[in-house]
């Protein structure tokens, strides 16, 4: 599924059982819970905190697609086209960077 498309399935999901868009604030606020979430299980699951009995079965892979989820939403309600952002994003990095890591001498 290209992101394009994930964001058209996003928006007919939301028409069709969501009723409409949370407001882009609501929607900021429950982004930033969703990434809590993903942060709670890679700092019990790989990090120095140990893990709650009650944090052992969560889904990482499905607390992700949370993170995406919100976010699509909100690409979709202010018009962002997230392939074009992201082409943009990652020549932009390739122009910025594409030296820096390969002369880093702390990632050799």
């Amino acid at each position: 599924m290209t992101l394009t498309e994930s964001q058209q399935q996003v928006d007919h999901w939301i028409k069709k059982y969501g009723v409409r868009y949370f407001s882009e604030l609501t929607n900021m606020a429950m982004l930033t819970e969703e990434v809590g979430e993903v942060a709670r299980i890679i700092a019990r699951r790989y990090g120095e905190q140990s893990e709650k009995e009650s944090d052992k079965n969560k889904d990482l892979g499905d607390e992700m697609a949370d993170v995406l989820f919100v976010l699509i939403c909100l690409a979709n309600q202010t018009g962002i086209n997230l392939e074009d952002a992201l082409r943009k994003n990652l020549d932009k990095k390739t122009n910025r960077d594409s030296e820096r890591h390969i002369n880093n001498e702390k990632l050799k």
